[in-house]
């Protein structure tokens, strides 16, 4: 069963991941992760879509052939699947793996907005037009 969090930032994170899928589309890798890193934040207090972005983000990383990524990503699937459940989670952190997997970071005003709708009681959550 899914967390009520997990279920009040559905909506969010598929708007970034959607945003991320154009991107490749568009062949634009770096916009692509850029949204990847997006819904990583959105998504972090989530197991599920925490693992979700981490494997979003190891797939990005073979495709782009960034071995460094590939690697990174790989370590952070099993920290996300095995972290999040007990609120091991670095606020903020991006989730790429040129950024430490335990830095805390400043989050986005738009992204805090978002996690703090998805965090209320009752709340409608769609996206934001």
């Amino acid at each position: 069963m899914a967390s009520r969090y997990s279920q009040r930032v559905a909506p969010f994170m598929k708007q970034e991941l959607e945003q991320a899928r154009r991107a490749k589309d568009d062949g634009r890798p770096d916009q692509e992760f850029l949204h990847l890193e997006r819904a990583h934040v959105l998504g972090q207090a989530s197991t599920y879509w925490h693992v979700s972005v981490h494997l979003a983000m190891l797939t990005w990383g073979v495709h782009n052939r960034d071995l460094r990524e590939v690697l990174g990503q790989m370590f952070r699937v099993v920290g996300a699947a095995t972290k999040t459940m007990v609120g091991l989670i670095p606020h903020g952190n991006t989730g790429g793996a040129s950024v430490s997997p335990f830095q805390p970071m400043p989050i986005a005003p738009d992204l805090a907005a978002l996690i703090q709708r998805a965090q209320q009681d009752g709340h409608t959550n769609q996206p934001p037009q």
